[in-house]
């Protein structure tokens, strides 16, 4: 069991750096042994419905639910090796009218793995609230930018204008598709149900016999208690399966963070400039260089989300070798990356949201940007134009290509980019433009298509799908 937080010995850093204290509560060890023991008292509960228990054992019970002892377990574990059973007999000490009768025809699993689920489902939750409120921030930043034109890059080469607007609305976008990934998977979330041993039933068959309740109304009348749907077949445990369907899609959400924080790191490079995540007034960038600016929190989230997509491969693994009806080799990994898992795409939301309230473009960079870059896409127009008044669309390529290569070789001189007049004073052109429609075709942020509608409109639906839950 971990001891107290001390400096003194290894502290994992999601004990108290790297996600919401909301989040930490789930997974934590009392938070845990309380659900094992609200388990143990609806157990109880039904079984007293058939004569099992008595009332006075299920009061004496229900007495001594959140009366946890981690200290007295954990004694008792270093002696039996076994921690779900020094539960069972810490609360049974405590309970000295009902202690007799706790666990009465379960194993370990009707426990733990209920338990899990609804960990899984409660953290599912918090998740999808923080993610909600992440696209809320999105949806006022397209709006606010939908407008706003920008050069855009491929293979991080200058490319075409498009807008900050819609480019936020990738992120957005794929994000969004997760918060539906998510919403699909937690309302799939299943707990084993009660089935014992190898799922077949056999204990609650033997401990019914004789009343009215078949192992399946018992299963049901339990499982309704706690609000969770059972999977109809399980073996030990429930499928691990389902634990790789919670991280692969917690991997999708840390994924499309993963893409924003990276491209925001590119951004914010002074190369280009343009994106910048916030800067605290006292923060220091650099231990030796005072004047450093470093994008800090984009750089953690990729950090967490490389931790997140690693944690899958694990899930996959147990899935795939729980051997026939049950292997031991998943448990103690699972009390590493299902926590782990959550409270790291738990943290990554928590500073995506920080950077996109305090989300900054420097205008000035960004028109220096498309100034420089844009003439090279705008000449695109003059291709489309050209060939509609009759030129060779090839040739027209082909001579504009070559403009556009020495117009590089001077940019890469450090000079001003020389392309508006090569191309203003292009004999080939001049048979079927005038200057002053090259000079206008060449102003580059009109040509963005219809980027501001369509980010505009995809903000709209952010928010009616968001208020749809």
């Amino acid at each position: 069991m971990p001891q107290p937080l001390s400096y003194d010995v290894f502290v994992s850093p999601f004990t108290w750096r790297y996600g919401s204290d909301a989040m930490r509560s789930v997974w934590s060890e009392t938070k845990k042994r309380r659900i094992w023991r609200r388990i143990w008292v609806e157990i109880a509960r039904v079984q007293q419905q058939v004569g099992l228990v008595t009332a006075a054992q299920v009061a004496d019970l229900v007495a001594h639910m959140d009366d946890i002892d981690i200290a007295r377990a954990e004694a008792i574990e270093a002696e039996i090796h076994h921690d779900l059973m020094a539960e069972v007999r810490t609360y049974a000490e405590q309970c000295h009218i009902g202690g007799g009768i706790i666990h009465l025809g379960a194993t370990s699993a009707d426990i733990e793995d209920n338990a899990d689920a609804l960990r899984l489902r409660e953290s599912m939750n918090l998740i999808l609230d923080l993610l909600s409120s992440v696209l809320s921030e999105f949806s006022t930043l397209i709006n606010r930018y939908a407008d706003h034109p920008a050069i855009a890059f491929t293979h991080l080469q200058p490319a075409e204008p498009t807008t900050i607007g819609y480019r936020l609305s990738l992120y957005a976008q794929d994000l969004l598709e997760d918060w539906q990934s998510l919403n699909d998977v937690n309302a799939r979330l299943r707990g084993k149900g009660f089935k014992g041993a190898v799922g077949t039933g056999a204990s609650y068959q033997e401990l019914l016999g004789g009343t009215k309740m078949s192992p399946a109304e018992f299963e049901a009348k339990v499982m309704s208690a706690l609000q969770l749907a059972p999977y109809p077949i399980a073996a030990q445990t429930y499928p691990r399966k389902q634990d790789w369907q919670v991280l692969s899609a917690l991997s999708g959400v840390a994924g499309s963070l993963y893409k924003f924080a990276f491209d925001l790191r590119l951004l914010q490079s002074p190369v280009i400039g343009e994106w910048h995540e916030g800067f605290e007034p006292k923060q220091v960038g650099s231990s030796a260089m005072p004047f450093k600016r470093n994008p800090i929190n984009a750089e953690k989230m990729d950090s967490l989300g490389r931790l997140v997509n690693a944690l899958v491969q694990s899930a996959w693994d147990n899935a795939s070798h729980s051997l026939l009806e049950r292997t031991l080799d998943d448990s103690a990994n699972r009390r590493e990356i299902l926590p782990v898992a959550f409270l790291a795409v738990d943290e990554m939301l928590l500073v995506c949201g920080r950077i996109l309230s305090k989300f900054r473009v420097d205008e000035a960079a960004t028109a220096r940007n498309l100034a420089q870059f844009g003439v090279f896409a705008a000449s695109e127009r003059l291709l489309m134009t050209a060939v509609k008044r009759g030129a060779d669309r090839q040739l027209t390529h082909e001579h504009m290509r070559e403009l556009s290569m020495a117009a590089w070789a001077v940019l890469a001189q450090g000079q001003p980019n020389p392309l508006a007049n090569m191309l203003v004073d292009s004999p080939f052109l001049n048979q079927y433009l005038l200057r002053d429609e090259i000079l206008d075709l060449l102003q580059a942020e009109q040509h963005i298509g219809d980027a501001a509608v369509r980010a505009r409109a995809f903000a709209a639906y952010i928010t009616t799908t968001l208020q749809r839950g």
